[in-house]
Order: C-alpha cells, then sequence, then structure tokens
C-alpha cells in the first residue's frame, strides 16, 4: 500500500545503492581536500576520482566475511579503484563517513517532508475558506458546546501543520553537520582545515566538538518533528474518524468507486485511510522515543544506537512522507454534509445558547450563581422532557422578570457566534 502514496524519491534515499554514494561522495571530497594541501598526489587524485566505483552485492559478499560494513565498502572501492586506494579514507574513521552521510541523507529526507507539509497546507488552505461560513456544532467532551464554522476546523489544523512546517525546518538545520575529527573527534590524523573544507562543499557544518560521533540529540530533534507531524496528522484524522460515525456524519473520507468496506455487510463505508494514519502515528511516535534512548552512549561512543536508527531513521521518514500524502487525499476529496451539521445543532433543543442567556441575565443584575441556576434548571428540563430550550425561558417567571421575548429572541440569534470568524481568519492566514 505505502509505494501508492509515497514519492519514489523518498524510499530511494534509504537504498544501499544512494547510501554508498553518499559515501564515496564524502571520502572523494576528503581526498580533494587533501590534494588541495598536498597530502595526495594530483595525479592520484584524478585516478581515484575517475575509477571510484563499488558494488552492492560485492561489499555485502565482503561484510560476510569481516563483518564491518565500512571495511566492506572501502575494499569494493579499492577493487575499482586499484593502486591509488591507500590514498582513500586517510585520517578518518568509520563514524566521519557514516555520520557526515547521514546527515546529508536527512537533509534530504527533511526536503521531501517539508514539501508534504506546505502541499497539505494548501489543500487546508483551499478547505477552509470553502467551509468558512458553513456553520456547525462545536463539541467539547464529545457533547454539544457552542456554534462555530466547519472552516475553523481547516484553518487550526492549517496552523497547526505550520508549526509542524518550523519544526521540520529547523530539525533539517540541526541534523545539517558533519564530523572528520577522527577516531574520538581530536583531529589525530586529521587538520581541522580538511574538514572545515569538505562539509563546506557537502553543504553541512561542522559539530563543534565531536566525539567518535555527532552527538544524537541532534538525530533525537529531528524524529520529535517527524512525532510531532505524525501526531498532527493522527489528530486530523481522529476527528475525520469522528465526524464520520453514523451518529454524526457531518464528513466522510472518500470512498471511490469500487471500493468495499467490508467482506460480511455490503452498506459498509468505514473511515479506513484516517484509522491507517491513527495507527502509523503510534509507530512513528514509538521511534521517537527509541531516538532518545540513543543518545547516551559510553564514553566517546559505543555502536548501541547504530543498530536502531538504521530503522528509525528511514521507517518514521518514509511513514511520515505516506502520511501527509495520503491525508492530502483524504482532505482534498473529503464529503462534506451541511445539512447534517444543520440537523445536528438541532438535536440539543438550543441548549448551545445557555452561556448566552446566563451572561444576560448577569447583565440584568442577577448574581452569576443564581444566574447559573437558573438557567441550568431550565436547561435540563429542555434535555429531559425534550423540549426547545427557549421556550421552556419563555415560560419561566424569574427569567421573564430579568428579560423580555425580544431579548430571549436575540440571545438565540446564531450570527452572534460567528461573528468573529473572518477576524479568526484573517489571523491565521495573514500572508
Amino acid at each position: 500500500m505505502i509505494p501508492r502514496y509515497t514519492r519514489p524519491e523518498m524510499g530511494r534515499i534509504w537504498e544501499l545503492e544512494n547510501k554508498y554514494s553518499k559515501w564515496l561522495q564524502v571520502e572523494i571530497a576528503v581526498c580533494e581536500a587533501w590534494a588541495e594541501l598536498g597530502e595526495i598526489p594530483r595525479q592520484a587524485l584524478q585516478k581515484i576520482k575517475k575509477k571510484a566505483a563499488f558494488d552492492v552485492k560485492r561489499i555485502d559478499e565482503i561484510e560476510a566475511t569481516v563483518k564491518h560494513d565500512v571495511i566492506a565498502f572501502l575494499t569494493s572501492v579499492a577493487e575499482h579503484v586499484g593502486e591509488e586506494a591507500r590514498f582513500i579514507h586517510k585520517g578518518l574513521t568509520s563514524s566521519d563517513i557514516l555520520d557526515t552521510a547521514l546527515s546529508l541523507q536527512m537533509k534530504e529526507a527533511a526536503d521531501i517532508i517539508i514539501k508534504d507539509i506546505k502541499n497539505l497546507r494548501e489543500v487546508l488552505k483551499q478547505q477552509a475558506f470553502k467551509y468558512k461560513d458553513v456553520p456547525c456544532i462545536g463539541r467539547s467532551h464529545g457533547v454539544h458546546a457552542e456554534p462555530m464554522t466547519f472552516g475553523l476546523k481547516f484553518a487550526l489544523w492549517y496552523e497547526d501543520m505550520g508549526r509542524c512546517l518550523e519544526r521540520m525546518k529547523q530539525a533539517k538545520k540541526t541534523v545539517s553537520v558533519g564530523k572528520l575529527s577522527g577516531a574520538v573527534g581530536t583531529f589525530s590524523n586529521i587538520p581541522p582545515s580538511v574538514e572545515e573544507k569538505v562539509l563546506k562543499r557537502l553543504g553541512l557544518r561542522p559539530e563543534p566538538v565531536a566525539t567518535q560521533v555527532v552527538q544524537r540529540d541532534r538525530h533525537a530533534e529531528y524524529l520529535q518533528a517527524l512525532a510531532l507531524t505524525a501526531a498532527a496528522v493522527e489528530k486530523i484524522a481522529v476527528e475525520i474518524r469522528h465526524l464520520q460515525r453514523t451518529e454524526v456524519l457531518e464528513a466522510e473520507e472518500p470512498f471511490t468507486k469500487g471500493q468495499k468496506g467490508s467482506s460480511a455487510m455490503p452498506h459498509k463505508r468505514n473511515p479506513v485511510g484516517c484509522e491507517n494514519l491513527s495507527g502509523l502515528s503510534r509507530v512513528v511516535r514509538a521511534n521517537a522515543l527509541a531516538s532518545l534512548e540513543n543518545i547516551a552512549l559510553w564514553h566517546e561512543r559505543d555502536i548501541s544506537h547504530s543498530s536502531v536508527e538504521r530503522v528509525i531513521i528511514p521507517d518514521s521518514t518514509i511513514l511520515v512522507d505516506y502520511m501527509l500524502q495520503r491525508l492530502k487525499g483524504i482532505i482534498g476529496g473529503l464529503h462534506v454534509y451541511p445539512e447534517r451539521m444543520k440537523k445536528n445543532m438541532e438535536l440539543s433543543y438550543g441548549l448551545y445558547n445557555s452561556q448566552q442567556v446566563m451572561l444576560a441575565l448577569v447583565d440584568k443584575g442577577l448574581s452569576r450563581e443564581d444566574a447559573y441556576a437558573v438557567v441550568q434548571k431550565n436547561a435540563m428540563q429542555s434535555w429531559r422532557r425534550k423540549k426547545p430550550f427557549k421556550s421552556l425561558l419563555l415560560k419561566d417567571k424569574t427569567v421573564r422578570k430579568y428579560l423580555n421575548k425580544n431579548e430571549i429572541e436575540k440571545l438565540f440569534d446564531l450570527s452572534y457566534y460567528l461573528r468573529n470568524v473572518d477576524y479568526i481568519f484573517k489571523r491565521v492566514f495573514r500572508a
């Protein structure tokens, strides 16, 4: 299912071919920097750049014996380069290549996620303005609260995704670092100038103080940004799932021609897309927790983080890419039922005006406690007897002592609740 929604670019970032290509890119850049310092003959550099290559299957064969992926990679490259391969990996430790190349991959993945978020926000913005003035009931605890508009839901999600966008941009910046400072980060066999030259070419910044590795709080921040994006996706998905319940049915995710909802019940139209997104969000959040566990390593480095990252970073970026793409399709094709929204508002007999009535009584001189009591008494009767709230207020002697019929009628004006929607939209979509 995932390939239908995920752009091929994201998967390719994490394929072995691309990973080794990044390793080779870093290795060659280091050779170039050494050559500029006169430490590698120019002629050797040209041969390295011309011949340098690798074979994925061959790397696997070698690794099966040496049990070390970077050594296997370097051996494969050496088989292509020949004698000049002795200059490759000069002064470096494995993590210099691994971490610097991983940063390049994470940057590429971040660019795709950032694009996904921007595309989703465009669809959310379109739907926000489309339904800006469509009234619906707002709910708290799943119970009718006060009226709002359906467009405000999309405006809220647009704003949520704006924060996700900023976090993802910051996370990209945080992981855009490399290190080429040797076994424990002291530049023992490689000068800082080589690191500076190489990382500048690669579009990365140096890790100011490194051990054998780039520090893993950077990667954890990246995974937290992905997890918060996944959580925002789930927030939207859960709302659509609730709105699609038969008893509510104010909105419904797309149901395409030929689609079937149940093997047993032909009538079923289930929010399977949103349920799928809710489930995947749990995976991304769990991965973020694993990234926090990777921060504390023994001394200047152990490899307890390595096996974890090989799973959680590719999986999380691929999943979030998929989730954002799928949600965009759901939002863009969402079935919306304004008439049902109107009917649902009527289910609570006008009780959503209770605060308005209470405040009006307070303005007329009644204490807040007494006003609350008299309004609540009528509200409970309205609910139990299934009578319009307004009709009971019109018959209540205490209420009529303070409010006449026209004043009560005005308190039930729907437009009162929606008068600041334009203001909210201007604040959200100010650009």
